[in-house]
């Protein structure tokens, strides 16, 4: 099994600050994990160093086969597929869906390599495959934030990358809107040789049923790390936040966590 991700006794100091505290974590191809943590709990870090905008002060991280350090940045960057909110207030609002889509296969904000007629219906292709057909040739500034979401999601995809990391995908949707942008992240799951999927999410109702592998992250430290069964469950959850919590189940084998 190729291995996607290893973390190495990593840790990562700001400062005097030490964000991430000795992470030894892998992720091997074909599987799809969801972080969980509270705010401060070093996800955001943790991403940052995946994707090649931060390096560790300490340990070895290897990404996609490559250690740091001994790596091209700017190529890992075309085989990790990146989708956050935050990454929305960089692109250009005036952009057209279409173009946002296709610079996802040169890992850039904006256009500016040369590009196929081929590469550009690759790219509307991408978005239909997701159910996007409707915001062919929009501006992306009149879209709503679902549908923002699902550009970002095709613009991953585009470069057909080995990793897919979904920051916090679902932030600002409301629940009709969450639950479509869910079901398609379920579809890529679906798909064949479909790349390693990475959830980082407050909340545990969004780790599908796909996330089978669960890594609770508290306070730079990796608390736990294991199969969904063994880490979704009031036990567990109550030790991790270090309040008692209840679940609730939902249905398509989800969970849902509030303060008990």
């Amino acid at each position: 099994m190729n291995r996607i991700l290893k973390f190495d006794d990593v840790s990562v100091t700001r400062g005097k600050k030490q964000i991430l505290k000795h992470l030894d974590w892998e992720v091997h191809n074909g599987e799809n994990w969801a972080i969980l943590g509270l705010n401060g709990a070093g996800k955001t870090t943790m991403l940052k160093m995946i994707q090649g905008d931060l390096w560790p002060t300490s340990g070895k991280l290897e990404v996609l086969g490559g250690v740091f350090g001994h790596i091209s940045i700017p190529e890992l960057k075309t085989k990790v597929g990146w989708v956050s909110t935050a990454l929305q207030d960089q692109l250009h609002a005036g952009d057209v869906v279409d173009s946002i889509v296709l610079s996802g296969k040169f890992a850039s904000i904006g256009v500016y390599q040369e590009f196929t007629k081929r590469d550009l219906q690759e790219a509307r292709q991408t978005l239909i495959d997701l159910g996007g057909e409707k915001l062919l040739g929009k501006p992306y500034a009149v879209l709503s934030q679902g549908e923002r979401q699902l550009v970002l999601i095709a613009r991953a995809m585009m470069a057909k990358p080995q990793l897919l990391i979904l920051d916090e995908p679902c932030n600002g949707l409301d629940l009709f809107a969450r639950e479509e942008l869910l079901n398609r992240v379920a579809g890529i799951a679906e798909m064949p040789n479909h790349p390693a999927l990475l959830l980082v999410s407050h909340y545990t109702e969004e780790m599908l049923p796909c996330f089978k592998h669960v890594l609770l992250l508290r306070h730079g430290e990796i608390v736990q790390k294991g199969r969904r069964e063994e880490m979704l469950t009031a036990d567990t959850l109550s030790e991790f936040y270090g309040k008692p919590i209840q679940t609730v189940s939902m249905r398509g084998n989800r969970l849902a966590v509030y303060p008990k």
